[in-house]
């Protein structure tokens, strides 16, 4: 398991780059990885989805939630989660949430 420097922590990252211990997980980590991802500034609705990732995959022992668990969850819409999150909302906000990648992305 590799390790890596996300806003001064070192974290275990995977080999695609997320998080393998959601506990190491901090606000400081989302921004930096947020940024990473061409997400500037983390906005109040972004925030909402990210911890309702969060929460969701306590329930999910562990598992990054799906897109339909995250839109039906939040009462964010596909088209509003792919402009809060483009290109691939579920694998971004899992990474940004430091949680596994999510099952059945590519």
């Amino acid at each position: 398991m590799a390790t890596r420097t996300i806003a001064g922590k070192e974290v275990q990252v995977n080999d695609e780059g997320f998080m393998t211990d959601p506990a190491e997980w901090n606000k400081e980590i989302a921004v930096e990885i947020a940024a990473e991802e061409g997400l500037a500034e983390l906005t109040e609705s972004q925030w909402k989805v990210i911890d309702f990732c969060r929460a969701a995959s306590a329930d999910l022992n562990g598992k990054s939630p799906t897109l339909r668990q995250i839109t039906t969850g939040t009462g964010v819409t596909t088209k509003e989660l792919f402009s809060l999150f483009p290109k691939g909302p579920a694998k971004k906000v899992a990474r940004i949430a430091g949680l596994g990648k999510p099952e059945g992305c590519v």
